[in-house]
């Protein structure tokens, strides 16, 4: 009898087309304005961009170093040391990836074995769940909670067990925006520390941040050893379809994610490291210019959110809001945003799908306001037109 083949590792079942796959069709097939998947409708600097022209033009357009070229990683290094006066070895202690994702998932597969778990905060980016998946490991969640997502100090220590791995932390934090402050980061710390625990932290968002400051826990005592630090070019210079990215960490962590990434995609984006490298090397020149670009987007989404009657919840950074849609409708936020492109001829995220338990996000949508100032004020004027049926 001929056995039949796997079309989908057992691991994988559940993880199918990415909802902002399918919301983005949405919008494409009807229309409508897209505040669900968070890519900026404009370019970053012009500067920037046109580095990688030269770049181009220069023959940059071959296979780079596996770790990223020096220039890249000399400037990553440089920009650690300018924000957060952290010390990194660009020669042993820095790698350039396909973007986070890519280096998110080469940390959780050089780390985790089959039964390991990994603390991750939720609602959460869903590639997390996905590699953890991968690697034969047990995502464990912890829920922050609206309207400030805070989390319980006691259920994070009591989630922690032999067979926890890593935690995973995400701030400024995709979907809420939450941006963790001292206290929070200085327990996550001292439960690493005490535990003996890894830290993989997604930081794309670190210059996108409204209120509070972005502290990276490897800056803590104890935790440089321990901590794997991820960012990337995407959000901060809106570039996001260059895919460069970033890992900052002591030595042997690097080795380990680097074996992992380099059966990945090996090595990526020759021209756009360059440019990158240029970018990152102007120090504060194009990430000061990254919150004033979009505050105003902001505050006129939040505000207009708020006046067709959600409630917009706390969220200090990321270029994300996410409101509750009680006061407007009793659907669940999956109805809802399937709805709200015929109803109103915009699209937005359902929360619950940022959820191991989707039950706890029914009520949450996630909204973007990386766009255009004139896109979300007609935004929010068909919103204020919304009909529920």
């Amino acid at each position: 009898m001929a056995r039949r083949a796997p079309f989908l590792n057992s691991r994988l079942q559940g993880f199918g087309a990415t909802i902002f796959a399918t919301m983005s069709q949405l919008a494409a097939d009807t229309s409508s304005i897209n505040l669900g998947q968070g890519f900026p409708d404009t370019d970053g600097p012009i500067e920037i961009a046109q580095a990688a022209m030269r770049a181009i033009a220069e023959g940059h357009n071959q296979y780079p170093p596996g770790a990223g070229i020096a220039e890249l990683r000399s400037a990553i290094a440089d920009h650690q040391k300018l924000f957060y006066d952290l010390r990194y070895d660009p020669n042993g202690e820095v790698l350039v990836t396909a973007g986070a994702t890519e280096a998110i998932a080469a940390s959780i597969l050089a780390i985790c074995e089959t039964g390991d778990e990994v603390i991750v905060f939720e609602p959460y980016y869903d590639a997390y769940a996905a590699v953890i998946a991968m690697a034969g490991a047990t995502l464990v969640p912890i829920e922050l909670h609206a309207p400030n997502w805070s989390f319980d100090p006691d259920e994070l220590s009591r989630a922690i067990t032999s067979r926890t791995r890593a935690i995973l932390l995400n701030s400024p934090h995709n979907p809420t925006g939450k941006v963790f402050n001292v206290a929070e980061i200085e327990y996550i710390a001292a439960l690493c520390i005490d535990a003996d625990l890894l830290v993989i932290t997604d930081e794309v968002y670190e210059h996108m941040i409204f209120s509070g400051s972005h502290i990276p826990i490897c800056s803590l005592s104890g935790m440089a050893e321990r901590t794997i630090s991820i960012s990337s070019a995407a959000k901060t210079y809106s570039f996001t379809g260059w895919k460069i990215g970033w890992v900052s960490a002591r030595p042997e962590l690097i080795t380990a994610v680097r074996t992992a990434k380099q059966f990945l995609t090996y090595v990526n984006g020759a021209p756009f490291q360059v440019a990158i490298a240029f970018a990152l090397r102007e120090g504060r020149r194009f990430t000061d210019l990254v919150v004033p670009a979009i505050a105003a987007q902001r505050r006129a989404l939040s505000v207009g959110l708020a006046e067709v009657g959600f409630e917009v919840l706390g969220g200090e950074g990321s270029y994300f809001l996410t409101t509750d849609i009680r006061p407007v409708t009793d659907e669940d936020a999956m109805t809802f945003c399937l709805e709200l492109p015929r109803r109103a001829g915009v699209v937005a995220v359902p929360s619950s799908v940022f959820y191991q338990n989707p039950e706890r996000g029914r009520h949450l949508v996630r909204w973007t306001f990386c766009k255009r100032m004139e896109v979300i004020e007609e935004a929010v004027s068909r919103l204020e037109k919304l009909q529920l049926s």
